[in-house]
């Protein structure tokens, strides 16, 4: 028989061997494990104890994402709450910040915004406190993120805006940066671009996603939209590569923009290009390759080129019939165009 102390450093050791070997169930099973053990060993009111629910909390949500991981952050809060009670620590240590930061990408996963904005206030909260300026930045970004799901378009700026402005202070290589303050969205172009390194990753996102906003908003920002889009790609294409199906992604919600705003030519030329790329990343008989043939076919047949918009409408619909079936709601609609131009 092994003593309890025992067996908790073999579970604990267990665990972390199954999320190294991408064993995701046994790994939850053992932190569940780990944190009866603990409450046995060391007792209810332990700083321990706090540390293990935080750890599963943690663990739910990467591999799980599921209402358990909810109930394992409260009862982290709840511990640590208790045990700051009676030592009275720093609540920034620990894991408290972790457990109030599981909550509202949770909140955020279920669909319930308000809530998710409630627990990213208190992260900042806490996180203020103690100068995370890049988890402050994380935090931003996921509530601008679920503002411009709700077509809030002027609140998601506004949280962007405090992304790059606390970029700034996180990159201290750039003292001498000089802002454009009369407009909100060039003061974001300069400062992201100088505070985050235009070429890489999370340039690319922050840039993908403030092109996005921007294309939704009123006429006025569209020429700034266009701007972020081909940043972005540049940033793209230079961190992950043409390839990637990020990269692909933005290039599809460009050329969206270019259809949008009457430039048809430039949106097809730029689909045509990336075919290549889609069958070679997504395969042949693919729902990107499937789409982006409707898209060039849709604009041929607005153009009047017959003839080639039935053999590109005629190469999709047989990807849809392989994919969706014959009597698919996107297989059918690609087939009364096809009816439409054999006529």
């Amino acid at each position: 028989m092994m003593p309890p102390e025992e067996k908790l450093k073999h579970f604990s050791c267990r665990a972390q061997l199954n999320e190294d070997n991408q064993k995701f169930d046994a790994c939850i099973r053992d932190l569940v494990r780990c944190v009866a053990l603990t409450q046995l060993v060391c007792g209810e009111k332990q700083l321990k104890l706090a540390q293990a629910h935080a750890r599963l909390a943690k663990a739910y949500f990467q591999f799980k994402g599921n209402t358990f991981c909810i109930s394992a952050a409260k009862e982290c809060k709840k511990r640590i709450s208790l045990f700051h009670s009676i030592v009275a620590f720093p609540l920034h240590r620990y894991g408290y910040i972790a457990s109030v930061f599981v909550f509202h990408r949770v909140y955020a996963r279920q669909n319930r915004p308000e809530e998710a904005l409630s627990q990213c206030e208190k992260s900042l909260d806490l996180l203020k406190n103690c100068n995370k300026h890049e988890r402050m930045c994380a935090v931003y970004k996921d509530m601008a993120t679920i503002e411009q799901d709700r077509d809030h378009l002027d609140k998601a700026i506004d949280y962007l805006s405090k992304v790059s402005k606390l970029s700034l202070v996180s990159f201290k290589n750039f003292p001498n940066l000089c802002y454009i303050t009369t407009l909100l969205i060039w003061w974001l172009a300069h400062t992201i671009a100088v505070s985050h390194s235009p070429e890489g990753l999370e340039g690319a996102q922050i840039s993908h996603s403030l092109a996005m906003i921007l294309s939704a908003a009123p006429d006025q920002h569209h020429k700034t939209a266009r701007h972020y889009f081909e940043r972005s790609l540049r940033a793209y294409r230079n961190s992950v590569g043409p390839l990637d199906p990020a990269f692909l992604a933005a290039q599809d919600d460009f050329c969206r923009y270019l259809l949008i705003n009457g430039q048809q030519e430039k949106c097809v030329e730029i689909q045509r290009a990336s075919l290549e790329s889609k069958i070679s990343t997504f395969g042949d008989l693919s729902s990107e390759v499937a789409e982006t043939l409707q898209l060039i076919g849709s604009v041929e047949m607005t153009e009047g080129r017959v003839n080639q918009a039935h053999r590109t409408m005629t190469k999709c619909l047989d990807i849809h019939n392989m994919l969706y079936g014959p009597q698919h709601k996107k297989s059918k609609a690609v087939q009364k165009a096809v009816n439409m131009l054999s006529r």
